[in-house]
């Protein structure tokens, strides 16, 4: 979003990058453009500084260790990863080496960023020997730790996201739309055990709700086949509904075209308007409460940012380091249309919206 750093476009060339594919978090030439981005950012804010160390910050022990590994082995970096989950058990800490020699630091407090002392993030980097400087590179992930804190406020984000395939295939298929069985199919079909054939990719889970909404497909014969490994993929499932699709609807018919085109190009987020509503749902769920609502409210509604985050971001900022930010989202569901940006509509990290931290009150 920075307009001094260079376009993905841009960035293909000079890393190398397969021509027209958006790499997803997980895979190294996503690593490769992030490694690109953060010496560009470094450039930009210090002439002359190298960075030599990186610590991520992230909510998710899988997705964000294995881009947080990648980047480091991409960039050559030593690293360190703190991974936040806000959980009701007693306050509990792990350190975890991992394969390539970096360390995961594991926590189910995000006050143990910094509010805990010695046992905080921030003195086990000073005691780790990562100096918080200007050769230091800070990336935060955005969805679900500076926002809506896994643990704390992240279900915030998911109704968003659920109202926004809602609003999505009501829209297309009225009256026609089963919200009972659309629901019961994304609960199911959102679970770990469907991640192989949904790919936990929100634009496949929601295509696949809206064609089983619109009665096309049966969701205990689609559960059947997976489990028996007869449906092993989405693209597999789309291109079904291709040679079926003179049975749907004309604008599911429609629709459908549209996202199996955009299947084909690879593009990892093909259903556009339906992160189109998503921005509108989340953007919707931001700052809109009064200073006075109760916190638990606060929470159980809106999507806040997580005050913990906030102030070790803020205090490392001055001590010099990148501070570097990342988002899963695509354009469509984090930036506003023209018409909406007319509006007053703006960019889900430039919109207002409350803290609330540990140590905190409604900020």
């Amino acid at each position: 979003m920075h307009r001094q750093l260079p376009p993905l476009e841009v960035i293909r060339e000079e890393v190398g990058l397969t021509a027209g594919k958006i790499p997803r978090k997980s895979e190294v030439d996503y690593a490769r453009v992030i490694v690109h981005l953060l010496r560009k950012g470094r450039a930009l804010d210090v002439p002359g500084a190298i960075i030599k160390r990186l610590i991520f910050i992230g909510d998710t022990r899988l997705l964000d260790g294995t881009a947080f590994a990648n980047i480091c082995q991409i960039g050559g970096w030593p690293g360190l990863i703190f991974i936040g989950s806000e959980k009701p058990d007693p306050p509990l800490i792990e350190r975890v080496q991992m394969p390539g020699g970096q360390m995961m630091f594991l926590a189910n407090r995000w006050q143990a960023l910094s509010g805990m002392a010695e046992q905080s993030f921030d003195h086990f980097c000073e005691r780790s020997g990562f100096p918080i400087d200007e050769q230091t590179a800070v990336i935060i992930d955005l969805d679900k730790t500076a926002l809506g804190g896994r643990g704390r406020n992240d279900h915030v984000i998911d109704l968003a996201r659920v109202q926004a395939v809602r609003d999505t295939v009501t829209s297309l298929l009225g009256e026609a739309f089963d919200q009972d069985l659309f629901q019961k199919a994304y609960d199911q079909l959102n679970q770990v055990e469907f991640h192989p054939f949904t790919a936990d990719n929100q634009d496949y889970l929601a295509y696949i709700c809206m064609i089983l909404g619109s009665g096309l497909y049966d969701l205990a014969q689609v559960v059947i086949n997976v489990r028996a490994g007869k449906l092993t993929s989405f693209r597999q499932f789309i291109d079904q509904v291709q040679v079926s699709r003179s049975s749907l609807p004309a604008s599911l018919a429609q629709i459908h075209t549209e996202i199996y085109e955009n299947v084909r190009k690879d593009d990892p987020t093909p259903f556009k308007p339906f992160r189109r509503n998503e921005y509108r749902n989340t953007v919707g769920r931001m700052g809109y409460l009064p200073d006075a609502t109760p916190l638990e409210t606060v929470l159980a509604e809106e999507i806040v940012i997580t005050q913990e985050v906030r102030e070790l971001a803020l205090d490392w900022k001055k001590r010099g380091v990148l501070l570097f930010g990342l988002s899963d989202k695509p354009d469509e569901a984090s930036i506003p249309t023209a018409e909406l940006a007319k509006q007053g509509y703006r960019p889900i990290h430039r919109t207002e919206t409350h803290i609330v931290g540990d140590s905190s009150s409604n900020v």
